[in-house]
């Protein structure tokens, strides 16, 4: 299963590898992509995730979860 969600905040590459390593240790997230320019980190997981626990994992790096989409 794959989710795109646009996180607020990011404005190089410490912010890709913090959002990285934070959402990827969510259990079942098989993947995690990070694109700077637009904000978006697109996650692969085994099942579905809730969004506040990814929004947990964003903010834990730092920066702001404001939308998602499947």
């Amino acid at each position: 299963m794959e989710t795109v969600y646009t996180v607020k905040g990011m404005t190089c590459g410490h912010c890709v590898n913090s959002v990285s390593a934070e959402v990827g240790k969510l259990d079942g997230v098989t993947g995690v992509q990070v694109d700077l320019a637009t904000g978006a980190v697109t996650v692969t997981s085994t099942e579905p995730l809730q969004q506040s626990a990814v929004a947990a994992a964003v903010d834990e790096a730092g920066y702001e979860l404001i939308g998602a989409q499947s």
